[in-house]
């Protein structure tokens, strides 16, 4: 039984309703498909908020926009996104905000085109693309190398350089991730939704219940048990909701991803590390206690876990980590390091806006070569900022987006 504090459901949020769906290159049926989505997913919404769930967003992901917009030139794409842009926003619309994004690009073609996507459609255009491995292990280097230069010209042409926010490099990444930009659906599989959940408030919470314990073995014990219970309760409370919910739009249940999720609006993860008795994120234990938070978004059970269900170490999205990059207690090569027993990668990184491309293939090609080695998901989403040096300070805009020092990339 867990603490009656912990069953307080605003500790864990539905971040996201996810829908996938498969779009064709007939634009009269899109309208249609994504109405239905978005109802649905608002629905869903309700009916969580009458259980006392907060939702904070609907998303819905397509198939490759290769297969679906005009991609035989920038502008025919740039045209049929300005179709798909007013559907979103026209009166036949449900009355509630949908992030969207318009799944993987696969050619040379599309690459090339992704930051004057970005640029001209922000938020409902997160993007990914899916860089694979050779027999031995060693990432597709020229892919890798197109996709650092997306990067870094998407760092030059979006206010900020914000726009990396809306982009990712995906290695080894499965489809159905229910968190953008990393979403992408195959048109080969059914439509369906998942969930995506934010947890931060739950673990501290939960950790502030367990007792001054000394010994360091019983500590963490005593801590995976009450956090992962504490996971597992919610999680059992929303799959009720989920199987119960009866709908005429309603798809398959993929699964929920149950990784922490930090945004600027809950706990930071510093403060769940801080309670494990490590002093500070990036300081010698940290390593450990990143292992330890895996095991337990890993052990919720009753539901397929899908997408990344690890824990999250999102640098511009989680004030701690942010404030952390300012106090200079942790690096990128400590970031992959972590990454090898957790989480996303890197995620939502500041670097200097002269970091030539090589180099960001190259750590992108070091994330993939962890990726593929220790068969786990792992992204890139770096944000080259253009006049901005390691230590400076961020200039964000976006209610997304904490400010942070910039980071070397070594």
């Amino acid at each position: 039984m867990i603490n009656e504090n912990l069953k307080n459901k605003e500790l864990c949020k539905v971040r996201t309703i996810t829908s996938f769906l498969t779009l064709t290159n007939d634009k009269s049926s899109w309208e249609e498909k994504i109405k239905k989505a978005s109802i649905f997913g608002g629905d869903l919404a309700k009916q969580f908020n009458a259980n006392d769930y907060e939702v904070q967003s609907i998303r819905i992901v397509t198939n490759a926009f290769g297969e679906y917009l005009d991609t035989s030139s920038l502008q025919n794409t740039l045209d049929d996104m300005r179709y798909l842009a007013n559907i979103l926003q026209s009166d036949s619309m449900p009355d509630i905000r949908i992030r969207f994004a318009i799944g993987e690009a696969k050619t040379s073609n599309e690459i090339d085109m992704i930051p004057y996507l970005i640029k001209e459609f922000g938020d409902i255009s997160n993007i990914c693309v899916n860089v694979d491995v050779d027999k031995l292990g060693i990432v597709n280097k020229d892919l890798t190398l197109q996709c650092a230069k997306v990067v870094k010209k998407i760092g030059q042409i979006t206010p900020r350089g914000e726009g990396n926010f809306n982009f990712t490099i995906n290695y080894n990444c499965k489809p159905l991730i229910p968190y953008f930009p990393a979403s992408y659906h195959n048109s080969s599989d059914e439509d369906c939704f998942a969930l995506g959940l934010e947890s931060p408030d739950l673990l501290v919470e939960a950790l502030k219940t367990i007792d001054n314990e000394k010994n360091h073995n019983i500590k963490m014990q005593k801590s995976f048990d009450i956090m992962s219970s504490s996971l597992q309760y919610h999680i059992d409370n929303i799959l009720d909701i989920v199987n119960s919910f009866n709908h005429k739009y309603k798809t398959k249940f993929a699964g929920i991803d149950t990784s922490a999720a930090p945004s600027k609006n809950c706990s930071s993860m510093v403060d769940v590390y801080k309670l494990l008795g490590v002093p500070y994120f990036g300081a010698s234990g940290t390593l450990e206690a990143s292992s330890l938070l895996t095991k337990v978004f890993k052990s919720a059970k009753g539901c397929e876990l899908i997408g990344f269900s690890g824990l999250m170490l999102a640098v511009v999205e989680d004030e701690g980590l942010a404030q952390a990059t300012k106090d200079k207690q942790f690096d990128i090569r400590a970031l992959l390091q972590y990454s090898s027993v957790c989480g996303i990668g890197l995620d939502t990184v500041p670097i200097e806006g002269d970091t030539s491309v090589e180099k960001i293939a190259d750590i992108c090609s070091d994330t993939g070569a962890l990726a593929f080695r220790l068969n786990k998901p792992l992204t890139v989403r770096v944000f080259p900022l253009p006049n901005l040096k390691a230590g400076d300070i961020t200039q964000f805009q976006s209610d997304d987006l904490c400010n942070s020092a910039v980071l070397l990339v070594p």
